[in-house]
């Protein structure tokens, strides 16, 4: 603005020639500038109000980037009232507001404090300034029940009893088919991970035998119904683009309404894609393929009989069935009777961890219903040899070589444990010469970010972060890892890994002694053909 004020009084200066008007206009500038900036502390002295100015969220804005630049803070937007809005510096106030925590418990919130600027760039990444809200409730109803628990509400006992249900490793149901009810809930406390299963035994029905098969996630405050993270639709007798049986799949949310559907078969060859190495939908036979049968002699006459190919389809009106869903590493796929069907990948914000219930519908006689390989936590009180898993408190007199941080989902409480009782034993780790913490985002589901805090506390190895964890933010995490490893241990090297890999810290340490380089180094596997992810 001063540079656009300034070249206009310069322009009319050199028309006019005129040295006293000259003066006339740098009075002018002076006092408008003034007025500008009393006019922009007005402004900034309510976020709120701004935020009903500049929405960057305005279906009207013709640049989505031209917001980026915007000082006021970005707002966020309840579906069921538009014109409501929040800032995300109310959000912000409520992570970042001081709590009634122990020196203990504060551990795990190191680099929690640090990213505190993320806030001011949340709607610089797709999904930044929701999981940054869903973050803010999740965090809010987390410590009530800490403070509920410390002030002694809670019955010790009920607690222990409750905990050992919390989030169980398998949940069935059988003759689930009710009388006078069209559906039936399946409540999963603790989401989904990889190697999940849910096995539903059913005959299709009724007039048409149509059924549904939905996983839905948590609905947050304000909205009316939860997000479908799977919608998938069998259609024995086929829907408006065909009348053949059809399985369609697809994701709802109230954001953003149906996504684009996955059908089997495709509607075209080419959209038969691979999820997992395994084919999204597989090859039916058409109902148009004919074989031809080999000829017969009949005396002096041969023949030839062309018959019609039946066409296979998994699910039949009247027949028994068992479907399982199975997650994968990027998506979900389907088996029936054993066979490989469908394949579906996961898509944004819509991650299998977040799966709190599976809801199934339609004409359907359900037999049974089974969700194994759960996600479930270790009891503590159990764990063998506990002390030996814990990580080595951090110290400023000894310094760290160097600094791990892991990938991890929240609700992964398996893998984590994997970790301990494997790499994380190596003399380097136990010693305090390497340091090792698990990286988490917080969770949608107050029962996992429950079981979350009690294993920060007692391992010592996990920072929480302030946002829900979506895999588009992966970007965030990584700051996060190079901000621990600098801001909080100033480690000689730092380095990224995921919770599927095996470490040999040893082998790691010992080429890294090797270099004769103390700054400037990007180590590892370089994938130089890659490019980054824009949008």
């Amino acid at each position: 603005m001063l540079a656009k004020c300034s070249e206009e009084v310069r322009i009319k200066g050199e028309t006019l020639h005129l040295k006293r008007m000259k003066k006339w206009y740098g009075g002018t500038l002076v006092a408008s500038l003034f007025m500008l900036l009393v006019l922009r502390y007005v402004v900034m002295k309510n976020p709120v109000e701004e935020s009903y100015l500049m929405n960057p969220f305005s279906s009207n804005a013709t640049n989505p980037l031209e917001w980026v630049h915007i000082t006021g803070s970005p707002t966020v937007q309840y579906p069921v009232n538009g014109s409501q809005v929040i800032s995300v510096d109310a959000i912000a106030f409520s992570l970042f507001a001081q709590r009634n925590l122990s020196e203990g418990e504060q551990q795990s919130l190191f680099t929690w404090n640090l990213l505190k600027n993320l806030i001011n760039h949340s709607h610089a990444l797709p999904n930044g300034v929701e999981a940054i809200k869903e973050a803010g409730s999740a965090w809010n109803s987390l410590m009530a029940l800490v403070q509920e628990k410390k002030l002694g509400y809670a019955n010790d006992n009920s607690s222990k009893k409750a905990k050992e249900k919390q989030c169980p490793h398998f949940l069935n149901k059988m003759n689930a088919t009710e009388p006078d009810k069209s559906d039936y809930k399946l409540r999963i406390p603790c989401g989904l991970t990889q190697g999940s299963s849910i096995t539903i035994i059913g005959i299709p029905n009724g007039l048409l035998g149509d059924f549904r098969i939905d996983l839905t996630g948590e609905a947050l405050p304000g909205e009316p119904d939860p997000p479908i993270i799977l919608h998938y639709n069998v259609r024995l007798h086929g829907d408006k683009m065909t009348e053949d049986p059809v399985i369609v799949q697809n994701t709802w949310t109230i954001a953003h309404d149906w996504g684009e559907e996955d059908r089997c078969p495709p509607s075209t060859p080419d959209k038969n894609r691979k999820v997992d190495e395994l084919d999204q939908c597989i090859k039916l036979v058409s109902k148009n393929d004919n074989r031809t049968v080999s000829p017969h002699s009949h005396g002096s006459r041969k023949s030839s009989v062309v018959l019609q190919r039946v066409k296979y389809f998994p699910f039949k009106h009247g027949s028994f069935f068992v479907a399982t869903l199975r997650v994968g590493s990027e998506g979900i796929q389907m088996t029936v009777d054993g066979k490989h069907i469908t394949s579906f990948a996961n898509r944004e914000t819509l991650e299998p961890w977040l799966v709190s219930e599976v809801r199934i519908s339609g004409d359907l006689k359900l037999i049974s219903v089974l969700a194994s390989g759960l996600p479930t936590s270790e009891d503590s009180d159990l764990t063998v040899n506990l002390e030996a898993l814990k990580a080595i408190p951090l110290s400023h007199q000894k310094p760290v070589d160097l600094f791990i941080g892991v990938f991890p989902t929240a609700n992964n409480f398996k893998r984590r444990m994997a970790l301990r009782r494997t790499w994380m034993q190596y003399p380097e780790v136990r010693s305090g010469t390497v340091a090792v913490r698990f990286l988490v985002g917080m969770h949608k589901n107050q029962i996992v970010n429950e079981e979350l805090w009690n294993e920060a506390r007692t391992y010592g190895d996990i920072q929480l972060m302030p946002f829900v964890d979506y895999y588009s933010l992966l970007t965030w995490k990584t700051l996060a890892i190079c901000t621990f490893g600098t801001e909080v241990v100033s480690a000689k090297f730092v380095m990224k890994t995921d919770d599927d890999a095996f470490l040999r810290v040893g082998e790691v340490v010992a080429s890294l002694s090797r270099i004769s380089m103390t700054r400037g180094l990007l180590y590892g596997l370089i994938n130089s053909d890659s490019q980054p992810h824009c949008t």
